[in-house]
């Protein structure tokens, strides 16, 4: 079954109105007993289920993060190179300064892929931990209602055991010789005592028994914020050579 299927049934059954279910019923017992085999069942697909998707978040999770520490280490990347250019334009190496700063180039845009995929990846984990909350939501009111359905089939295997024991005695009484009433309250004292033992048997026994998507940039728009954050370290370092100077000149 689907994770949506699972999802979908557990509402269903989370939501179920129980007691009108018994209530309709024809047989209100052979009905209890399947509804405990629906929910235990269903209990049992719910867990296995939320277990699966909380496995799957932690992956969606680690590679979130290894997209991240990417779009970090891209960041460095860029930064050195444009630094090495900026130095070998110094040195009046115009042509391997371009190289360089070719090389920045690459790692930002590398670095704004890495930062668009950790935004992706964010959506699907969003999505899941939606759907995680909502399966122990539901597990938990299975789980109540589980019980309560158990309470109830106990308690109606009670009654009726107790309704056969009074017919038993009433048929019973009216077989007792008023003539020789000694002999026959012995022997249906035995006959009631074998009846509260195998009952208490009977009740021992029965209480024994991601994938991420994302929007391609433009290569335009691509291209102009690779530019743009170009620019950005350089300014950032050339008022950085600036500020050094100056303190040391003081």
């Amino acid at each position: 079954m689907s994770k949506q299927g699972i999802i979908g049934r557990v509402m269903q059954l989370a939501r179920a109105n129980v007691n009108a279910m018994i209530d309709s019923a024809e047989d209100p017992g052979m009905m209890l007993d399947q509804l405990v085999r629906d929910y235990s069942a269903s209990i049992s697909e719910a867990e296995h289920a939320i277990a699966q998707t909380i496995g799957n978040l932690r992956m969606i999770e680690d590679d979130q993060r290894e997209d991240a520490k990417a779009a970090q280490q891209w960041g460095k990347k860029a930064q050195a190179a444009s630094k090495k250019a900026d130095e070998l334009r110094a040195a009046d190496n115009k042509k391997e300064a371009d190289k360089f700063d070719d090389l920045a180039r690459i790692a930002l845009e590398r670095q704004m892929t890495a930062e668009n995929d950790v935004v992706t990846v964010q959506h699907s984990i969003d999505a899941t931990n939606e759907s995680v909350e909502k399966l122990k939501t539901g597990l938990d009111q299975m789980k109540i209602k589980l019980s309560d359905l158990k309470h109830k089939r106990n308690s109606l295997i009670a009654r009726s055991r107790t309704a056969r024991a009074q017919t038993q005695v009433h048929e019973a009484m009216k077989s007792v010789d008023i003539m020789d009433p000694t002999s026959e309250v012995s022997r249906f004292e035995e006959k009631v005592r074998r009846e509260e033992a195998r009952a208490r048997g009977q009740e021992e026994l029965a209480e024994s028994s991601v994938d991420a998507q994302f929007d391609s940039l433009d290569d335009l728009d691509n291209k102009q914020e690779i530019e743009s954050r170009l620019k950005a370290l350089k300014a950032g370092r050339a008022a950085a050579t600036t500020r050094s100077r100056q303190a040391v000149s003081h």
